[in-house]
């Protein structure tokens, strides 16, 4: 905050870029054997661990060092915090910490990406080879195709490292803003048609609707701050046609999908 609102917006797209895939726990627990239960668990260790490891981390953090700590820039907040403490090899255990992060964010993205492309196949919006299975159930084609996309990533960051992770910084940050405000949107639609026809809830989201409506407005001020702002102004404008891009093909299969309906109901009468 002592440079502005535009360094709050800048923290606003670095946090939603790293939480970025919390919610894939639902996921992972729904292919488990009792998916209720996990669900709950999963849950409940995502906002345990958020706390204990992020928000009480970085408060440290902040309650050690000055925001104007002229080793910031260059070593980063938690070395610095770890060298004004006088901890002998500060550097290298953030590097073995972020190498296991990036290889367990690495993990799970694999996971993620692949079940999602399944996903997209079983509803005929992906080529259908990507739906086979493993006798156990794994779709090896899509954990195949979701493992080649991670070589071109690193291939691509190995050529222009700096250029690679401020695109997907810029892109992935606003782009996660857009897809939490489908979901709360979402979320306050279809929770109320569902009570509407009388269904029993499993899981109830706390404060509902306070806490969905408070979540709408908070994005789409951060989303409309953004905008008049010219640093990332950029960055809304290409979230912005790559959701219209996004639209417009779902339009053309869409139609695509009704018309073949369609002549094959003709063929059939005829």
């Amino acid at each position: 905050m002592p440079n502005g609102i535009s360094a709050v917006l800048a923290a606003i797209l670095t946090t939603m870029f790293s939480f970025m895939g919390t919610e894939i726990v639902t996921i992972a627990a729904a292919e488990s054997s009792e998916p209720k239960k996990q669900i709950t668990q999963a849950t409940n260790s995502v906002i345990w661990r958020i706390a204990l490891f992020y928000l009480l981390s970085i408060f440290l953090v902040v309650a050690l060092v000055p925001w104007n700590t002229p080793s910031l820039r260059g070593a980063g907040s938690y070395q610095t915090a770890m060298e004004m403490m006088n901890l002998p090899y500060a550097r290298q255990i953030v590097d073995v910490v972020v190498l296991i992060a990036v290889c367990s964010c690495l993990n799970s993205a694999l996971y993620t990406a692949s079940r999602m492309i399944y996903s997209l196949s079983r509803r005929h919006d992906a080529p259908a080879a990507v739906s086979r299975t493993t006798r156990s159930g794994t779709p090896w084609v899509a954990v195949l195709f979701s493992t080649a996309a991670a070589f071109v990533a690193v291939i691509a960051n190995y050529l222009a490292p700096d250029a690679v992770f401020a695109f997907l910084l810029a892109s992935s940050g606003a782009i996660a803003m857009l897809v939490y405000l489908v979901i709360a949107a979402s979320h306050l639609v279809l929770r109320k048609k569902r009570e509407a026809r009388g269904e029993t809830l499993t899981y109830r989201m706390w404060l509902f609707p306070g806490l969905t409506w408070a979540t709408i407005i908070f994005i789409i001020g951060v989303l409309t701050s953004m905008l008049f702002n010219a640093q990332h102004r950029a960055e809304i404008v290409a979230t912005g046609l790559l959701t219209l891009l996004v639209l417009v093909a779902s339009q053309v299969v869409q139609r695509k999908r009704t018309a073949r309906k369609t002549a094959a109901i003709v063929a059939l009468r005829s």
